[in-house]
């Protein structure tokens, strides 16, 4: 939440603190973009309360940084976000959503749609900061035209009371996607959705999913990677136990369509070893602290999948 007042925007319950955009990136409110551009019509089913519109039109070289924040207790956030990227265009998103304090009991509901033009490349990171009390639920649909590139980074290390997330993306020929989850769940209850349509010729998706659920907390995730036509998908999906009263539900599923297509997975739910704690603790570490690094280790991003001498970040 530091230097959030140079958002591009901010939104703070349901006052907008700041809205900073250009001729070549246009940043506006939902409700005013849907007045101003009848095309977001198309993408919003009707006019939206608050969110943020985002139409990048040139290529930028620093990240744009949107923060959606609760400050007051039992605010209820109803946002609708559309962010665009134009044909041949690069751009990066910063974007994070958080409880400022305890206690809020806020309840924030996203639903996001972003939308690739033919050879764009972007690049978000989104970070999710809850407290106990909170209800949140994430919901964002992914479009990318031929030769598209997508690299999208979810974490959140601090859950809510109850957390869904929903993550979609249809890929045309030649496009690529490659989604980064990693959460954290301590006293709170997750549920994780997550599908991905190779929809084109030679599209490629690479999901990469890891969980920790710690004291009094249960995780459900679900990862579906569906080829529809000849591409390349992978599901590495990965789970870590810290306490005998949680709980970690996984299931990959891969629907193939085309003979020519090439779908793997592998899944594992565990917990961190005795062997690993004992040689931790042996170079001066205290428990907490080894099964600390562990779980950073674990949650940590990295190195892009490759198949075949395919990169999932080709061209990223």
């Amino acid at each position: 939440m530091k230097n959030v007042r140079n958002a591009h925007f901010w939104q703070v319950d349901h006052k907008i603190k700041n809205v900073f955009g250009t001729k070549e990136v246009i940043i506006l409110p939902s409700p005013i973009a849907w007045q101003e551009f009848k095309w977001t019509k198309k993408y919003f089913e009707k006019k939206p309360k608050e969110g943020y519109f985002i139409w990048v039109k040139k290529t930028i070289k620093a990240p744009l940084f949107t923060c959606i924040a609760i400050f007051s207790p039992k605010i209820s956030q109803n946002l609708k976000n559309l962010v665009v990227i134009t044909k041949n265009i690069k751009a990066e998103i910063y974007s994070t959503c958080a409880s400022t304090k305890k206690n809020l009991w806020g309840s924030h509901i996203g639903y996001s749609k972003i939308v690739l033009r033919e050879n764009s490349e972007l690049k978000i990171r989104h970070f999710h900061k809850w407290q106990k009390g909170d209800v949140v639920s994430s919901n964002t649909e992914f479009f990318l035209a031929r030769e598209a590139r997508l690299s999208y980074t979810y974490r959140c290390l601090a859950v809510p009371d109850t957390l869904k997330t929903k993550l979609t993306a249809f890929l045309d020929s030649r496009s690529s996607v490659n989604f980064e989850v990693a959460v954290l769940a301590k006293r709170g209850n997750v549920n994780m959705q997550d599908s991905t349509f190779l929809n084109g010729e030679k599209s490629r998706g690479t999901m990469r999913l890891r969980m920790v659920a710690d004291k009094n907390s249960t995780i459900s995730a679900q990862s579906k990677m569906i080829a529809n036509n000849a591409g390349i998908g992978h599901l590495d999906c990965m789970g870590l136990l810290l306490a005998k009263n949680s709980q970690i539900d996984v299931v990959p599923e891969l629907l193939n369509k085309n003979k020519n297509a090439t779908l793997t997975h592998e899944a594992s739910v565990g917990r961190i070893s005795e062997e690993v704690l004992s040689y931790l603790r042996s170079r001066g570490l205290t428990e907490d602290e080894a099964i600390d690094l562990v779980v950073n280790g674990f949650l940590r991003e990295e190195k892009p999948f490759i198949f075949k001498g395919v990169s999932s970040k080709d061209n990223m």
